[in-house]
């Protein structure tokens, strides 16, 4: 068999694996609050989660074409084939490690650092314009906003429904967050399907099987959105836990305002910026933003402060993984 074409589908293989990873590692993005908050059982959230991340993974072709040719420049080489590899099992490494710990971290920059750390070592082109523009700001920015956008929705929904009975508006509001669940994970498919698909995408133009970064071909979009959805019908119960019970004490309200706000985020920077941010960043902000409006004691911000920790160490950490990896496989792809 041609040696390009087992590299290609090395790579196919290991995005759809790290595909799989982001599904039952990211669950939680989409579901955690609901779950917390008993809108919804467990299984019902899961597979709830599972359908909006196949919807959302055919609306995310934008982020998938910044993933693809916006952040690092590979020639078309078979040598190049190494640096896509690498990058996603660092990528998969670093997904692994956090979620045997609990701690929410960001599959996406593990991605990218991933990217990154191969391609530094190889000696080929990070973008970094793209890096800052697509990843570096919106980095800094999304979970900013959903901190802020989480205090403010919360605020206004505590001054609204403030006469109301608070049984009804509970039950009330668990009806509503079935349907912000469901945003949330449409907005996730955009986010993180894109992603695999953008490393596919890449796999085919370095290994010379397409001539343009930016075609998807239709199997990529179908493959990537299924095995997102698989790995999330998986579960991933220790984020899930850290996310829904460890942060604050969340009621349907704070649930219902913390999706709300993430899936809205989320959306706006799929179809306006095509930036592939983080969905864990994101959703986790809003919920300390959300939390923050009862009080400062509200938050743990012990646990808060382990997941700012594991943001900060995605990017190098995996980087550091993936430059090790690509020294590694390196021999075979020559």
């Amino acid at each position: 068999m041609d040696p390009i074409l087992i590299g290609v589908i090395a790579v196919v293989a290991a995005a759809m694996i790290f595909d799989y990873t982001n599904g039952f590692h990211d669950a939680a993005n989409a579901i955690a609050t609901s779950v917390s908050t008993r809108a919804l059982t467990p299984r019902a959230a899961l597979a709830l989660a599972a359908v909006g991340n196949f919807v959302g993974a055919h609306l995310g072709e934008g982020v998938a074409k910044t993933v693809g040719g916006d952040l690092v420049h590979i020639p078309q080489e078979f040598s190049g084939l190494a640096v896509v590899l690498a990058g996603v099992l660092g990528a998969i490494t670093w997904n692994l490690i956090t979620w045997w710990f609990g701690l929410p971290s960001s599959s996406s920059h593990a991605l990218f650092g991933g990217l990154v750390g191969a391609t530094l070592v190889a000696g080929y082109d990070v973008l970094w314009a793209g890096i800052l523009e697509k990843v570096i700001i919106p980095m800094v920015a999304s979970p900013m906003v959903g901190f802020v956008l989480g205090f403010i929705v919360m605020i206004a929904i505590m001054w609204i429904f403030k006469r109301k009975n608070p049984r009804k508006l509970s039950r009330g509001f668990k009806i509503a967050q079935s349907v912000s669940a469901a945003a949330m994970s449409v907005g996730h498919g955009m986010q993180d399907a894109a992603k695999t698909m953008g490393i596919i995408v890449l796999a085919l133009y370095v290994g010379g099987f397409q001539d343009s970064n930016e075609h998807i071909p239709e199997w990529v979009f179908y493959s990537s959105a299924a095995m997102l959805a698989l790995g999330t019908y998986a579960g991933g119960w220790r984020i899930i836990k850290t996310l829904g019970r460890r942060v604050i004490d969340l009621g349907p309200p704070e649930g219902f305002a913390a999706e709300t706000v993430a899936s809205g985020v989320l959306y706006t920077n799929a179809l306006v910026f095509e930036a592939p941010i983080s969905t864990t960043h994101t959703i986790t902000s809003s919920i300390m933003g959300v939390g923050a409006t009862k009080g400062k004691a509200a938050v743990r911000w012990g646990v808060a402060g382990n997941i700012v920790i594991a943001w900060v160490l995605t990017f190098p950490a995996a980087a550091a993984v993936a430059a090790g990896v690509y020294l590694l496989v390196r021999p075979l792809f020559s």
